[in-house]
């Protein structure tokens, strides 16, 4: 969830520092800090609210010399957003930043306020902090394993001695980090965006190791503290994609970017008109012998997930279940080891996601990742992983990344269908080929942006908003639904149009806002007729469709009507509208879009 960053060099940490923190900023904003190795020790700078307030603090200091340091944007878990409980914190001996969540850190403070320590934070990490410090024997590394054999919890760490300057150790369990290489210069970050402006170059720390940073190495260590190799791997995003490049907000060029993503995440799965999954275990022998399949995620990806449960029970005849991650883990599910769990996660470092992944993997289940960040940490537990091509994804609300997970499902399902023979390979062609043409049409979709940035400036003083739908158009109704929740702060909620007359119906009102999708034709009438409801009740409904449908009169307030495309993949150009819909509502209100209060990117605490 936090932010971690690195540097140890010949460059200016600090400026180094703010601007790797910068990249992360999407993963937590509640606070700032930078700890630099100055001539007379640590000095520690933080600072509360976005990160600009650090940076401008900074500015100020005219003595800083430090070519090392350590830095970390925050997202509050255990004490409120302040100076004080703000990250770093320091002993007298040592500095560090953590993302993670210490379980008992309670109990370890009890032990420390014993051995005589005082806290001045609400922080489950100052007490890591001290525990360092009352391990401390002056060897780093043994100091390191010696602490966290005595914690329980998640952890990345970036650690720093007063004895050791010009060098940071880092650890981390269930919270990611890499290390990035440089000429004469070395790295630490959460995630990879932070470092594509210094370097490409890069290495994943996996459970329980621990690097050592200098500006002239990088030596690994294994979770006894033996030596280790790492592999040396290349990032192959380019600097641009992590940047707004004219854009407002990083939600609108992510927006704008889904016809190039599309067409590289399709395409890359075609070949000779056929769905190729690209997966040696996948075979059609395999694909037969499916009796269910089961799709895990969170939030958005599990509205991914729902949509991607339709089309295969439609196109497979499988059985599909969909399940909330933090919900799966816990309710002890039933998984036969001939079937198949799915775990879909943008950043590949979600806990309760790869926690649902382990528990499948315990039970005997076969596990595909459809994920966007190569060498993230559920790509790397599944059994088989699918990489989308989404590139980096700032905004905290994802757009581009839902889509290519649609796609990537669809793609699935195709090829599924084609391996049970519920599908002949002559109809499997005609879908390929109409896929293929979603690239294009999202550009059309994309040229009608005024058209919603205008129905915005309609509702954008509301206080509450209703989404309807049936079929694929339910489970867009819930990603639209949440999209505007997430920017805006309306108080919005997703129905299935069908159960309206069993009870919420009762929340209509003169005046009531409503979303009404209606793009499947097999329950176009019904979706009208529930839309006519509502209507009749007074809600202002603004209703999308797909061109050359007939909607009767007084049905809709407004309509927003989609090019024409086959039903099945109606949900990868619906979700588009519903997208900038949501942004414009933000804009137009003054939230901050690619920041949202109280959220982060990546959630890697429970």
């Amino acid at each position: 969830m936090c932010g971690i960053v690195g540097y140890v060099g010949e460059k200016e940490a600090q400026k180094v520092l703010i601007d790797c923190l910068s990249k992360l900023e999407y993963r937590g904003y509640d606070s700032a800090g930078v700890a630099l190795f100055e001539k007379d020790g640590i000095e520690v700078i933080k600072a509360t609210g976005r990160l600009q307030v650090l940076a401008d603090e900074i500015e100020k200091r005219t003595d800083l010399t430090a070519t090392c340091g350590i830095g970390h944007t925050r997202w509050a878990t255990h004490g409120a957003p302040s100076d004080v409980n703000s990250h770093p914190h320091s002993s007298e001996r040592i500095t560090l930043v953590h993302n993670g969540i210490i379980e008992n850190y309670l109990k370890l403070k009890a032990l420390l306020t014993e051995a005589g320590y005082s806290f001045q934070s609400e922080t489950d990490t100052e007490v890591l902090v001290k525990l360092l410090d009352y391990n401390y024997d002056g060897d780093p590394l043994c100091t390191i394993l010696k602490t966290l054999s005595q914690v329980r919890g998640s952890y990345g760490l970036a650690i720093m001695f007063q004895d050791y300057p010009d060098r940071i150790y880092s650890v981390r369990k269930e919270s990611p980090l890499i290390v990035g290489y440089g000429e004469g210069e070395n790295f630490l970050a959460s995630d990879i965006p932070a470092l594509l402006k210094y370097t490409r170059d890069y290495s994943i720390l996996e459970e329980g190791e621990i690097a050592e940073i200098t500006k002239e190495k990088i030596q690994f260590y294994n979770e006894f503290g033996n030596p280790i190799k790492k592999e040396r791997l290349v990032a192959d995003w380019d600097v641009e994609a992590a940047e707004k490049c004219g854009y407002a907000h990083f939600m609108l060029k992510e927006i704008h970017e889904q016809p190039k993503a599309m067409l590289q995440t399709i395409s890359s799965r075609i070949e000779d008109g056929l769905p190729k999954l690209r997966l040696e275990s996948m075979t059609t022998d395999y694909l037969r012998s499916l009796r269910r399949i089961h799709i895990v995620a969170c939030a958005t990806e599990m509205h991914a997930g729902m949509v991607g449960k339709t089309a295969i029970e439609k196109l497979c005849r499988v059985p599909v279940e969909v399940d909330i991650a933090s919900e799966f883990r816990y309710r002890d599910p039933i998984i036969e080891k001939d079937e198949l769990v799915i775990i879909i996660s943008q950043s590949g470092e979600t806990l309760d996601t790869l926690a649902a992944l382990k528990l499948a993997k315990e039970k005997g289940a076969h596990t595909l990742a459809i994920v966007n960040v190569v060498g993230s940490s559920i790509a790397r537990a599944a059994d088989d992983v699918i990489y989308t091509y989404a590139g980096p994804e700032i905004a905290v609300a994802s757009t581009k990344a839902y889509s290519v997970q649609l796609a990537v499902l669809y793609v699935f399902a195709l090829r599924l269908a084609l391996a049970r023979g519920t599908k002949s390979e002559e109809e499997i062609r005609a879908d390929v080929a109409e896929l293929l043409r979603l690239p294009d049409l999202l550009e059309k979709v994309l040229e009608s942006s005024d058209r919603i940035k205008y129905l915005a400036s309609l509702f954008m003083n509301c206080d509450d908003l209703f989404y309807l739908g049936r079929g694929f158009d339910y489970a867009l109704s819930l990603e639209g639904s949440l999209k505007l929740k997430e920017i805006s702060y309306i108080h919005s909620e997703a129905y299935a149009a069908g159960e309206l007359k069993h009870g919420t119906i009762s929340l209509i009102v003169d005046g009531t806002p409503v979303i009404a999708l209606a793009t499947q034709d097999d329950v176009f009438e019904k979706t009208i007729s529930n839309i006519k409801e509502v209507k009749s009740r007074g809600a202002r409904v603004i209703l999308f469709t797909k061109e050359g449908v007939s909607v009767p009169q007084d049905v809709a307030d407004y309509i927003v009507t989609l090019p024409k495309y086959a039903e099945l993949f109606m949900p990868m150009l619906t979700a588009v509208p519903l997208q900038l819909f949501a942004y414009y509502m933000a804009v137009l209100r003054g939230c901050d879009v690619d920041k949202p209060r109280n959220l982060a990117k990546s959630v890697t605490v429970e």
